[in-house]
């Protein structure tokens, strides 16, 4: 989830330095972009390996880039700003957050295994104790009441019976 997030906080931060936030439609394409790229990134096996992150998130970045050119955001300032000077901006932000979001996975399993473990050794478990079963009551069941209830105790008229 945290790679459709960083797709779409990085697509805005860019074009939002490059022309402008984007709104309307392409706000709308964001979301589903990272949408995409977040429910891939937890489908898809051995996410937590660098490469596959760095490639998930560039793909996302190129996607996201795409897509907004269609929607009709333009790049007001891509004159003052020098392509090659973006690029390396998208690279290393793309890397440092694939990194981020190995190192998070990675941390949060091992806090996950710490808890389960001392849990488990703390939390004994309890004694299951069987249910004890009455067949004498005072009282009939609640359901042989509405099973009787619901029997008609009518016949046909004793004429029809002769």
């Amino acid at each position: 989830m945290a790679a459709g997030l960083l797709t779409a906080a990085l697509a805005v931060a860019a074009h939002g330095a490059a022309g402008g936030a984007p709104t309307g439609a392409a706000v709308v394409l964001l979301a589903l972009l990272a949408a995409t790229i977040g429910g891939l990134a937890v489908t898809i096996a051995r996410t937590a390996d660098v490469r596959l992150l760095l490639a998930l998130l560039v793909a996302g970045q190129l996607v996201s880039h795409v897509m907004l050119s269609l929607a009709g955001h333009s790049h007001r300032a891509a004159a003052s700003s020098p392509t090659a000077a973006m690029l390396v901006a998208h690279g290393v932000a793309v890397g440092v957050g694939a990194i981020l979001i190995a190192a998070g996975d990675r941390l949060c399993r091992a806090v996950s295994r710490t808890v389960e473990v001392a849990v488990r050794t703390v939390a004994a478990p309890i004694p299951v104790t069987p249910a004890v079963v009455t067949t004498d009551a005072d009282q009939p069941l609640r359901s042989a009441l509405l099973l009787a209830a619901s029997v008609s105790h009518r016949g046909p008229p004793v004429g029809c019976a002769r």
